[in-house]
């Protein structure tokens, strides 16, 4: 099936922004505890390799605690890693959370724009669950960005666009139930948008059915990187690997 580019709550500029925040404390928890990320830890080890630093420049953070134990397994071979949480519409009680849980977390109060993002914010620029919500032109953007800066630049997506990854989203709705007691920051106002007014089940069901219809596929991956001005001055490795039940679809692009 082709890339459909619905409306996801999490983007709208009048969605309340409590509501937003729940929704990505939801992700980073689910994150955290099914180790989404562990088949792709050589690639993001090769990526700050390549940036030259020990700096993670992550884009599109949302609530940031997702990248806890990410951050924890990279530690044992990058003893001086830095992670610096970013996000247009940043959580920031999330992002002091996610600090007072590991101190080599920093984060940007202000609202940072993955298609051009400042040049003092160096080291390797990564991205997790968050290419699908920009449109084949702006994720181009974010991709050109930095091969003009010269920055390495991951991609991660922790679904695809198919039926069993869809029929998983389904269930989300039942993940939110169960998980949201334990989510961390406590809030009280999680509990009431869960369980008395379930708004939050109900988007992250759509958001996350949407999610999969916008997630670019490995041949569209490298079809953004193919309308690059000066792609051939990176190498570019865009695969999917299998993690659990699922899948984690990536780019990496650096520097020759």
């Amino acid at each position: 099936m082709g890339r459909i580019h619905l409306f996801e709550f999490e983007d709208q500029k009048w969605f309340p922004g409590f509501l937003r925040d729940y929704g990505t404390d939801f992700l980073q928890f689910l994150s955290n505890k099914a180790k989404l990320y562990k088949p792709v830890i050589p690639i993001i080890e090769k990526g700050l390799k390549a940036s030259g630093t020990h700096t993670i420049v992550d884009l599109g953070s949302g609530g940031g605690g997702g990248l806890l134990w990410l951050n924890s397994e990279l530690k044992k071979t990058n003893p001086n890693l830095k992670i610096i949480l970013t996000d247009y519409y940043p959580n920031l009680k999330a992002f002091e959370y996610t600090k007072k849980q590991a101190d080599n977390f920093e984060f940007i109060t202000t609202s940072i724009d993955a298609r051009k993002v400042p040049e003092s914010l160096k080291g390797f620029r990564t991205q997790f669950l968050s290419l699908h919500h920009f449109k084949p032109e702006d994720a181009k953007q974010i991709l050109q960005n930095a091969v003009d800066t010269k920055s390495v630049i991951g991609v991660f997506e922790a679904q695809e666009r198919s039926v069993p990854s869809i029929l998983a989203m389904l269930f989300s709705p039942i993940s939110v139930l169960l998980t949201t007691p334990f989510i961390r920051p406590f809030k009280f106002g999680r509990l009431i948008f869960t369980y008395l007014i379930p708004i939050v089940p109900l988007f992250v069901l759509w958001d996350g059915v949407v999610s999969s219809l916008r997630t670019y596929s490995v041949d569209e991956m490298g079809a953004l990187v193919d309308g690059l001005d000066d792609k051939d001055t990176y190498n570019w490795e865009i695969e999917r690997v299998k993690s659990g039940p699922g899948v984690v679809l990536y780019l990496l692009g650096t520097p020759k």
